[in-house]
């Protein structure tokens, strides 16, 4: 049927209309992207992707009424009802994409969604001119995460990444400690978690349970590849799997890899290499997993000397409740990393050895003459909870390239190199049991470093593991 401006403009003063009895007050982007401050100065914010981490974000970036939730989108809306509660008047959507289509007037989408469907919802927002916030990691994909990172400039969208530790005082106290050449030149770095703490390395399911009610699983698998609903995917579960999920590396890589990505000012890596811990039902037969995450791995990313440090640096990942020993700097009784040293950082330096805990908490340098130094994030020194989003939100508000927003922690200009460096994690993970039969055994093919060109995204040396490059998306989806 043809449409006419006439009624084009009926329909948008209908939406506009209906915000308004809302008590939401719509002011058009381009309005703020001028960096005009509008009667409410209050930004106007879709959360799509309510349980979980979406109810934290939208918490976080609404600040108590600073910004307003003007609409909520989820495709189960029983996992998104503590946040439906709490916003009763926010416009309510199952499908971010009809969300896009019906209000033309929101200014700024926060995306708390699984990691396969960040990069189509981010895209998706950044084509319609609306600032982006998206939630750790970035993106499912190398390639993705390139992107995203692109098209960001290109529609001068202001973009943020929900690594919040990046703007948290104790990594800025590290870098402050860096710059003043307290540890020196960098060599190596140790990075640990105590992920995954959900199932991984499991067989594929075969059965089907009913579908649970109101889900929308056709759009909830996205641009994946189609499955059978299943309560081991859905919900939370679905990070150990690599048809959705990045793993533990995903989960935790852009938290705890932040720290020394910043302080050494790393960028693409150059090379890598991974071990993965194997599985055994029968004697000298390893189980083939290939749809499931391993239960723990270690990696091992070089990254080429960088304008703040003047040593090539080797990044050694390990997962599963692996982690690094304690260097002989480091007393015998003192917890590296966190208190139960489940997670954490440590960087090896000419002069001393500085270490964190998970989003760069309690920092500590223990120095070659033996002395410590520590910094605490007291309540006295400590950003508010919701310093992450209020700056992103604040910066929105100021426009694209404007000062607030260069001043944001976690960009996609430094979010996705980041993730991307994250992610190579997963190509060699992935690559390492590819197998090819060999007699009545399998060869591993993919049991090798794998040489890097990030400008080109490509492995050089390993064809077979650029696979992993890019995924390709079902029928109907598009980035």
């Amino acid at each position: 049927m043809k449409t006419n401006r006439k009624t084009n403009n009926r329909r948008s003063f209908i939406k506009k209309a209906a915000l308004t009895s809302l008590g939401i007050s719509i002011i058009p982007r381009h309005v703020m992207g001028q960096g005009f401050i509008p009667p409410s100065d209050k930004l106007n914010i879709a959360i799509i992707g309510g349980g979980g981490k979406g109810y934290s974000d939208a918490v976080n970036t609404w600040n108590n009424g600073a910004s307003n939730i003007a609409a909520i989108c989820d495709v189960d809306w029983n996992q998104s009802k503590r946040l439906m509660d709490k916003f009763p008047n926010a416009l309510k959507y199952r499908d971010y994409r009809k969300l896009f289509d019906d209000i033309k007037d929101i200014d700024a989408v926060t995306v708390s969604t699984p990691d396969h469907t960040h990069a189509v919802i981010a895209m998706a927002a950044i084509k319609s001119n609306k600032h982006v916030y998206v939630q750790k990691p970035l993106t499912h994909s190398i390639h993705e995460a390139r992107m995203l990172t692109e098209a960001a400039n290109q529609y001068k969208v202001v973009t943020q990444m929900g690594n919040q530790g990046a703007s948290g005082n104790g990594v800025k106290q590290m870098i402050k400690w860096f710059d003043e050449g307290k540890i020196g030149t960098v060599k190596k770095v140790h990075v640990w978690t105590n992920r995954p703490v959900w199932p991984q390395g499991i067989e594929t399911p075969v059965d089907k349970p009913a579908l649970l009610d109101g889900l929308d699983w056709d759009t909830w698998v996205g641009p994946a590849k189609m499955v059978d609903y299943h309560p081991l995917y859905h919900p939370f579960k679905w990070r150990g799997w690599w048809n959705f999920g990045t793993g533990a590396l995903g989960d935790m890589g852009c938290h705890l890899m932040d720290p020394p990505f910043r302080v050494l000012g790393l960028g693409y890596p150059t090379e890598v290499e991974s071990s993965v811990g194997a599985i055994f039902k029968k004697d000298w037969t390893p189980e083939y997993l290939p749809e499931s995450c391993p239960p723990s791995s270690r990696t091992q990313l070089k990254f080429p000397a960088s304008a703040k440090n003047a040593s090539e640096i080797t990044l050694t990942w390990s997962d599963g409740g692996l982690r690094p020993f304690h260097p002989d700097l480091v007393p015998a009784d003192h917890p590296i990393g966190d208190n139960d040293s489940a997670n954490g950082v440590i960087m090896i330096g000419e002069k001393g050895i500085m270490t964190c805990g998970t989003y760069g908490r309690s920092p500590k340098i223990y120095f070659n003459n033996g002395e410590l130094l520590t910094f605490k994030d007291t309540e006295e020194n400590k950003l508010p909870e919701n310093g992450h989003h209020t700056s992103w939100v604040e910066a929105c508000k100021d426009g694209f390239g404007k000062t607030k927003h260069k001043a944001l922690t976690s960009s996609f200009n430094y979010a996705g190199p980041l993730t991307e460096s994250v992610l190579m994690g997963n190509l060699a993970i992935r690559s390492y049991n590819l197998r090819k039969p060999k007699g009545n055994r399998f060869e591993y093919p993919g049991r090798k470093k794998l040489l890097w060109d990030g400008n080109n995204m490509k492995i050089t040396n390993f064809d077979e593991a650029n696979q992993f490059v890019k995924r390709a998306y079902r029928k109907g989806w598009t980035l």
